[in-house]
């Protein structure tokens, strides 16, 4: 399956969950919002959030910083 994150594509299985492809672009637990197809998707739902073919997923974490 197609998926746009961060304005990249990727190819990802079938069935994957926002918590797996955040998995793929960071390591960090914490400071990190998702929204997918401009939609935000909670932290508690992130590992039974299926992705679908052509979403368009955003990963921003927080940096600290003056």
């Amino acid at each position: 399956m197609h998926v746009t994150i961060n304005g990249a594509a990727h190819d990802v299985p079938d069935g994957t969950t926002v918590a797996q492809a955040v998995q793929r672009l960071t390591s960090q637990t914490t400071g990190v919002a998702v929204a997918v197809n401009d939609e935000v998707v909670t932290r508690g739902t992130w590992a039974t959030t299926a992705l679908a073919d052509r979403d368009r997923i955003e990963i921003l974490t927080a940096v600290q910083g003056g």
